[in-house]
């Protein structure tokens, strides 16, 4: 440390000094913040039912504007593809509406969690500009 002529530190180091305890407070801030939000995800995460047969009620989705009741916690885009009469074929991509993102594409052996209000599209699997 860096001192005047009196041996007192000088006003740089002082502001050194002062920078490395706010840091350190922050850091010990965000620490505690992190974990208080891990603590809530996973209290969250043991309140939410385990077996499909604990839910009281099914789960109300849609697939192009039809709504759907399903029980089940995940389904597979494959099993989505079946739930529209006929079902949904190959000549179509499925895709979750994702508000405020991109709209992501199911695979047929993706695995998604059911929740209400969860909306599907399918369009075009291949689209071929200037083709009628």
């Amino acid at each position: 440390m860096t001192q005047d002529l009196h041996g007192t530190p000088t006003g740089r180091e002082k502001e050194l000094e002062a920078l490395k305890e706010r840091q350190l407070r922050e850091l010990r801030e965000l620490e505690e913040r992190q974990i208080k939000e891990l603590q809530e995800f996973e209290h969250h995460e043991l309140d939410e039912p385990k077996e499909p047969e604990e839910r009281q009620h099914p789960y109300e989705i849609k697939i192009d504007r039809t709504q759907f009741k399903v029980k089940e916690h995940f389904l597979t885009g494959a099993q989505l593809r079946a739930l529209p009469q006929p079902p949904i074929g190959p000549d179509r991509d499925l895709f979750e509406v994702v508000p405020g993102g991109s709209d992501e594409k199911i695979a047929n052996t993706q695995r998604v969690k059911m929740r209400d209000g969860l909306r599907f599209f399918t369009a075009p699997a291949q689209i071929n500009p200037g083709f009628i």
